[in-house]
């Protein structure tokens, strides 16, 4: 019979799962939203408290002081994509045409551009500087918005959509 060499593996430690309030009691480290009375995690957490119907809702609910910049994110949409359908998807402004064109929604530290994974290497130069990741564009608040860059980018999602991969 052949004794290993090596050590014993030490015990390994387990995280127990987080113990949930009994019925009918909160936890002390929850915080209540004082619209819905939705139970969070930390005070003041960003959440939807109701489902919005409409852009004009969705922006309407914003803080506003970003307000004017999700309605310029509108127009300059609407612009690039005059034919696109204005909808509310995954409870974000969603403009669609024959598939989804663009997203777009706003976060404490930046708006949200969700054009899909495709865009994002075509744009990569300019995108230089901007956090983004698969299908993902984060525009910060604390610097000036391109909407010029949103547009072309919207521009290209249309002829991508309805050409196909032709469009890169």
């Amino acid at each position: 019979m052949m004794v290993s060499s090596y050590p014993a593996p030490a015990a390994r430690a387990f995280k127990l799962p987080r113990q949930k309030a009994p019925a009918g009691k909160v936890r002390e480290s929850m915080w209540t939203c004082p619209k819905c009375g939705r139970q969070l995690k930390k005070e003041g957490q960003n959440h939807y408290c109701v489902k919005v119907q409409s852009v004009d809702a969705y922006i309407a609910i914003q803080p506003e002081s970003v307000q004017p910049i999700l309605q310029r994110i509108r127009e300059t949409i609407r612009a690039a994509a005059p034919e696109a359908v204005e909808k509310i998807a995954y409870q974000m402004p969603t403009y669609w045409q024959g598939k989804n064109l663009v997203h777009f929604a706003a976060h404490q530290k930046h708006i949200g551009l969700y054009p899909g994974d495709e865009a994002i290497p075509v744009f990569a130069e300019r995108l230089k500087g901007y956090a983004t990741s698969k299908g993902a564009i984060r525009l910060p608040l604390d610097r000036p918005i391109d909407y010029g860059l949103i547009a072309d980018i919207v521009k290209w999602r249309v002829e991508y959509v309805t050409k196909g991969e032709k469009a890169k």
